[in-house]
């Protein structure tokens, strides 16, 4: 079945360097998994937390699922995740000595299951970004001065 994406974070990747990333299986009711089939998600705002030994993803908004009925899930709850034992220690060790985050950077189904993609970034500072956008715009040139000489 392959991947198919359904949301990038493209916030994360200006806000942060992303050293590492985990994919991680999500906890969903059905009408969350509906509505992730039609792409009503944002994880723009999103960050995941580690609580109790557990990872949880807060702030990821969902949209209901229109022929949901009063059962329908509430669009911003917490949400676990789902990663081996061993990777959740290497997190909290990383997260707690380096002073990293963790920021979902891609939400896709992978052979019919959420996966998210979490990744570990370290805070770009104002001079950083600016440095990016720069280098993002003269590569934008670059490829349009190539694209032209053809």
């Amino acid at each position: 079945m392959g991947i198919k994406i359904i949301a990038t974070n493209k916030k994360a990747y200006h806000e942060y360097y992303i050293e590492e990333t985990y994919e991680a299986g999500m906890v969903l009711t059905g009408t969350e998994v509906k509505s992730l089939r039609l792409g009503n998600v944002n994880i723009k705002e999103s960050f995941c937390r580690i609580m109790k030994g557990e990872l949880f993803i807060n702030n990821m908004n969902i949209g209901p699922y229109e022929q949901g009925n009063r059962e329908n899930h509430d669009p911003t709850r917490i949400r676990k995740l789902l990663l081996h034992k061993y990777e959740i220690d290497k997190l909290v060790r990383k997260v707690e000595e380096k002073g990293l985050s963790l920021v979902p950077t891609k939400i896709y189904f992978k052979n019919g299951y959420v996966k998210l993609e979490v990744g570990v970034g370290r805070g770009k500072k104002l001079h950083d970004k600016r440095e990016s956008l720069k280098k993002k715009q003269a590569d934008r040139e670059m490829a349009k001065i190539f694209k032209e000489n053809r």
